[in-house]
């Protein structure tokens, strides 16, 4: 598998999963673990996402998941799961 990690911050609203689902089901990135939670209207997910059968790269995902979350009214974030963790051990 070729992970990448997927966080999402924002105000809450309608559809946000549905939105950020619908662009990785579209290029066959599979959503291997999820987590989200709303705390006095603001949403927080993150997603684990197993890449290795999707028909674009990491780079073409993270451009058309940042759009999709503008387009919803929230932050996105997309990093291969070695970076992120290397970046939590900073």
């Amino acid at each position: 598998m070729e992970l990448v990690v997927v966080s999402v911050l924002g105000a809450d609203r309608v559809g946000i999963v549905a939105g950020i689902a619908s662009v990785l089901a579209r290029h066959n990135a599979n959503i291997v673990d999820i987590s989200q939670t709303v705390v006095r209207d603001i949403f927080s997910m993150i997603m684990v996402v197993d890449v290795s059968k999707a028909d674009v790269d990491i780079s073409q995902l993270r451009r058309e998941l940042e759009e999709e979350g503008k387009r919803l009214g929230v932050m996105v974030g997309v990093f291969h799961i070695d970076v992120f963790k290397y970046m939590q051990r900073i």
